[in-house]
């Protein structure tokens, strides 16, 4: 044989070639045979009924087999390799005791067998098989060969699958109805609507690098396209003025200062004037940028890589004129590509969009703030979607669950406007509670603060009835700047927000970088920057940084009744409370010198990483209050990143170790009478809200969208009934229980409206 690497590869571009599947796995087996010198080569997969296997693909065995030859699942040695979900390699199948012969197959001159499952995210699809005449083992190299090949064949199968490909899966005559695909939750609700494919408009890796042969004509056929590219954008943001409050809109805004001269346009002019001609120049420039942006380990400024390499692709297409003319969006327009971008927007009516689908992307991309901002509902992520194929095609959108469903049935259909016709009447319901207060049936208060920050908006939050600010993101202003930010810069920003929100307190995070959070001119090289230089660490080892944001935040507070609480992210230790403090008093007497009149702030600490949660008292004692930053501490907990659609279903947050850490969090604020907030997407779900209340915090804050909700649940039950509930689940080992239980207790208690309505 070949290399493996290189015998591999080549099967595979040999197998994805193929525009049919039975063609597909027909090449495959025929490819495989000759590259392991076998004498047989065949493909059997699990119907859909899951009743049998079915003969697929064979090269040496009766060809007129395929497609009617079936085998019971727990029957032969292809049933003990599913079963098992391992190879099994024999020299002598037929003496096996689970040896059964394939009437008319041709099978009964062969003696060699190994046979390894293919599986997809868990799922045994079918058994991949080489059979050979001579009664040998095949060796550890074979094996391991066809096991990789299987784990490739897996993807082929399950994509199949989805898009009905396959009658040889029992489906004859007819399109398969109600085919899932699941991405990531980016935004959420339910749509129905006609998909509409948008495709890359260029391509900026297939641009030749070679030297200007005008350099003048460039320069203008540059300029002409910056200028069309600026016009899409204020285009956008013409459309979109209406729908969308300022702090969404202000996201293209950024897009029209990434064309600025001191940015990405002026990097690209210096290479056109230095002789490279303006499409090389823009190839170069953008890579650069991207890169940069891709080796960062923040999610949100990972994210921002693609809005780079989206202008990229949109200048690109002036300078080649290959513009996307697609004009015709129906009345419900499902927006549907590889990697759907705020700029693509540009195109669709707003009145027109009901969904978007994402290959791409996660809940920080731009796409899914901006769906979230609309109530839009969209799916990011969805990895396997056939995206390509999906143009006119009716799709459902399931942005509570992250499905997509391809060809919804009749039935599926009607069920989903009834639910989307409910969820309207109940958001008319939900707006007379904005002046309420939040107080349970049996009388404990709660009160309901919002996060505010990258997706933040003041009016927004203040129309659905926030009582205050419980985490705000200091990083915006030192993201969005080339430098660190003034004192005078970050008191402006500051200012904002706590005036808007006078005489409600306002709760402002210290700068947290590192980790997860980068800036583009503080870079941290690590190789495990998670677990390194992040949070508290890095405003502790420069407290001049630290000293400055205080200073103006303090500032920012001078004269106003609401109340500053100043929150620490990342602490690990009593010490590092303790340092910090002692910067938070110097920036005030710093203050009270200049001749400001400013009140003491409330000093708190976020509760994130595992030794907090069992520091939790001793942090209590001399933090003036706690809040769980319940999204990391998951992420930490369970070793699970969120915004990976692979691993997506591993992170759990009503997960049994997370609730059990988020209750001892609040045993220990209990004993030191320390107010206990938490600040994540935890407390912003029915069920979140619900048990968080039963262990006794006293502020849930939250995506301001989700506020009105969780209030009419809080308003519509009783804290002891809650405490029941959490001593249940308390007593449970897994997720998937705790949530079921939950979900069918508050529909018993006759919450049913609050919570999302699953098809099945």
């Amino acid at each position: 044989m070949d290399s493996m690497l290189a015998t591999l590869r080549r099967i595979v571009q040999a197998v994805t070639a193929q525009a049919r599947f039975a063609n597909a796995v027909q090449t495959l087996v025929i490819d495989v045979k000759d590259a392991m010198q076998a004498d047989v080569c065949t493909i059997y997969l699990i119907n859909r009924a899951r009743t049998h296997f079915v003969l697929v693909a064979t090269d040496g065995l009766n060809l007129d087999k395929v497609g009617s030859a079936e085998i019971a699942l727990a029957d032969g040695l292809v049933g003990q390799v599913a079963r098992r979900a391992e190879p099994l390699n024999l020299n002598d199948a037929r003496s096996h005791p689970s040896f059964l012969y394939l009437a008319d197959s041709g099978e009964e001159a062969v003696n060699s067998f190994l046979g390894v499952p293919i599986i997809h995210q868990g799922r045994t699809l079918g058994v991949l098989v080489v059979q050979q005449r001579d009664a040998r083992r095949f060796d550890e190299s074979e094996e391991a060969f066809l096991v990789t090949l299987a784990a490739q064949l897996a993807a082929v199968v399950a994509h199949a699958d989805a898009v009905g490909e396959s009658a040889l899966l029992g489906v004859r005559g007819g399109e398969l109805e109600d085919t899932c695909f699941t991405g990531v939750k980016g935004a959420p609700g339910i749509a129905i609507g006609t998909a509409v494919v948008v495709h890359p408009v260029a391509n900026l890796e297939a641009v030749p690098e070679k030297e200007a042969e005008n350099v003048t004509i460039e320069l203008l056929l540059f300029d002409r396209a910056l200028k069309s590219v600026r016009g899409d954008i204020k285009k956008i943001i013409e459309e979109f003025s209406e729908s969308l409050p300022e702090q969404e809109l202000a996201l293209f805004d950024a897009y029209l200062h990434m064309l600025d001269e001191n940015a990405l346009a002026g990097d690209i002019r210096e290479r056109i004037q230095h002789g490279q001609w303006s499409q090389g120049a823009l190839k170069q420039v953008i890579r650069e940028h991207v890169n940069r942006f891709e080796e960062m380990e923040d999610p949100y400024l990972r994210e921002r890589g693609t809005d780079v390499k989206d202008l990229g692709l949109r200048l690109l297409a002036y300078l080649q004129d290959i513009r996307d003319k697609k004009s015709h969006f129906p009345k419900e327009t499902v927006l549907v590509g590889d990697e759907v971008t705020p700029a693509i927007l540009a195109n669709v009516p707003a009145d027109r969009l009901r969904a978007i689908v994402s290959m791409r992307g996660s809940r920080n991309s731009h796409m899914a703030i901006l769906a979230r901002a609309m109530d839009i509902p969209a799916v990011m992520g969805a990895v396997e979607l056939p995206a390509y194929e999906l143009e006119g095609e009716e799709l459902l959108v399931d942005g509570h669950y992250g499905e997509v469903y391809t060809r919804p049935s009749d039935a599926r259909i009607r069920l989903s406007r009834e639910l989307i016709e409910q969820e309207r009447i109940f958001d008319e319901e939900l707006n007379e509670l904005k002046e309420l207060p939040c107080i349970t049936r049996d009388g404990w208060r709660l009160a309901l603060w919002v996060n505010i920050g990258l997706t933040g908006d003041l009016t927004r939050s203040l129309d659905r009835g926030a009582e205050g600010i419980g985490l705000f993101r200091t990083e915006i202003p030192f993201m969005s700047k080339d430098s660190f930010p003034t004192e005078a810069e970050q008191y402006t920003l500051y200012r904002e927000h706590m005036e808007a929100f006078d005489p409600r307190p306002v709760t402002m995070r210290t700068l947290d970088i590192g980790g997860d959070k980068s800036l583009s001119y503080f870079p941290i090289q690590e190789e495990n920057p998670f677990l390194g230089w992040r949070g508290i660490r890095v405003t502790l080892d420069h407290p001049e940084i630290m000293l400055v944001q205080v200073r103006a935040m303090l500032k920012a507070n001078a004269g106003l009744e609401g109340e500053l609480r100043i929150m620490l992210p990342m602490i690990s230790s009593p010490q590092e409370l303790r340092s910090a403090k002692i910067l938070i008093k110097q920036a005030y007497e710093e203050v009270i010198e200049e001749g400001v009149s400013v009140k003491r702030p409330q000093v708190g600490v976020m509760i994130e990483v595992p030794a907090a949660v069992y520091q939790a008292r001793q942090l209590a004692k001399e933090a003036d209050f706690l809040a769980v930053g319940s999204n990391d501490l998951t992420q930490y907990m369970l070793a699970v990143d969120r915004n990976n659609a692979r691993v997506a279903e591993l992170y759990q947050d009503v997960h049994p170790a997370v609730v059990t850490a988020l209750r001892e969090v609040a045993r220990a604020a209990h004993a030191e009478e320390t107010p206990l907030g938490i600040c994540g997407e935890l407390a912003g779900t029915p069920i979140g809200a619900v048990l968080l209340m039963a262990m006794g915090y006293h502020v849930l804050s939250m995506n301001a969208t989700h506020l009105p909700k969780v209030k009419w649940v809080i308003r519509n039950i009783k804290r002891s009934d809650a405490r029941r509930m959490l001593a249940r689940v308390l007593r449970m080992d897994n997720a998937h229980d705790i949530e079921q239980f939950m979900d069918e207790q508050l529909r018993a208690a006759g919450l049913a409206k609050a919570l999302p309505h699953h098809h099945d």
